[in-house]
């Protein structure tokens, strides 16, 4: 697959990482950003957003999470710090980068913040689209109940049962009703996403994600109250449909220092392909503010890797 059929191709690559083989894609030269999809969801939802940042002069590196896409699908390690270390040990050791830009979204953005905080001094800024991050003080991120499938998707092995071969049935609901409108998600970007989430391996590695989620709050909250992360971060909800809004910034605010929060009108969840342009348009502004503030914006002392 192509990032956009009027954009650059992107290339596509695999890294064997101990346990797991991650699927990458690549794209431009310059600065580096690794973006990290959600569920359920792959590389691919970045297809809108590659182009404009590769015109916007940055290189690209846009994995598939482990167990999701075309990556493989260990059994274990689907906790977010196991998978930071998997983007870590792609970025720095696979591909010999020391400084990258990260931005995630859903869960890739829990990814982000788990690469930031167990892995200083590589990422030189994150971004974190539509998603609260585990352990931020709240009890869950879940609103209350409101998303519903975070337990439905904890509970053991009833999920698969009820969803295999319904795939397109369950997912296509998200695909329809998370967005500001039911059509964001259209019948071809469907079909690449069931493409590999049809799988049922890649079902139960999905939903391995949220039965992790409190070993990720202990995980962010312990960290957080050894050393706050230092780099700025910059915080995106959707204000429809399921978009999370401010509540992005608010749950960043609770454990990092320098946040800059924002709210993108006419997007709900999916945001990378609901408003493509408006994203990288304040990514890039995010980024531009950074680099003219310089390393004061990095605040206290420089948190060790844990």
């Amino acid at each position: 697959m192509n990032a956009d059929p009027n954009g650059p191709a992107v290339q596509h690559h695999r890294a064997d990482l101990d346990d797991v083989r991650l699927h990458y894609v690549t794209a431009g030269v310059g600065p580096t950003v690794v973006l990290l999809h959600g569920w359920p969801q792959t590389w691919y939802c970045w297809r809108h957003v590659i182009p404009l940042l590769v015109d916007g002069g940055f290189r690209v590196v846009a994995p598939d999470l482990r167990g999701l896409g075309d990556s493989s699908r260990p059994a274990g390690g689907y906790d977010t710090r196991t998978v930071a270390g998997d983007v870590h040990r792609l970025l720095c050791d696979e591909l010999e980068l020391d400084r990258f830009h990260v931005l995630g979204h859903d869960w890739g953005g829990i990814v982000g913040y788990s690469l930031a905080a167990h892995h200083p001094g590589a990422p030189a800024t994150l971004t974190v689209v539509d998603v609260a991050i585990p352990g931020d003080g709240n009890p869950n991120i879940s609103q209350g109940g409101r998303r519903w499938h975070h337990a439905f998707h904890q509970t053991a092995d009833l999920p698969e049962a009820l969803v295999a071969g319904r795939e397109e049935l369950y997912l296509g609901w998200f695909y329809d009703n998370y967005g500001h409108r039911s059509d964001v998600i259209t019948a071809d970007d469907r079909a690449e996403y069931l493409r590999t989430y049809s799988d049922p391996a890649a079902m139960r590695a999905g939903f391995a994600y949220y039965r992790a989620l409190d070993r990720d709050a202990a995980d962010n909250a312990r960290r957080a109250t050894e050393q706050r992360i230092a780099i700025p971060v910059l915080a995106l909800g959707g204000a429809g449909g399921w978009g999370r809004g401010a509540e992005v910034a608010a749950s960043l605010e609770r454990l990092v220092d320098d946040v800059t929060g924002g709210v993108i009108a006419e997007a709900g969840h999916w945001i990378p392909e609901e408003q493509p342009a408006d994203l990288v348009r304040r990514f890039r502004e995010f980024v531009r503010g950074v680099e003219e503030r310089g390393p004061a914006r990095e605040r206290g002392p420089a948190p060790q890797p844990s």
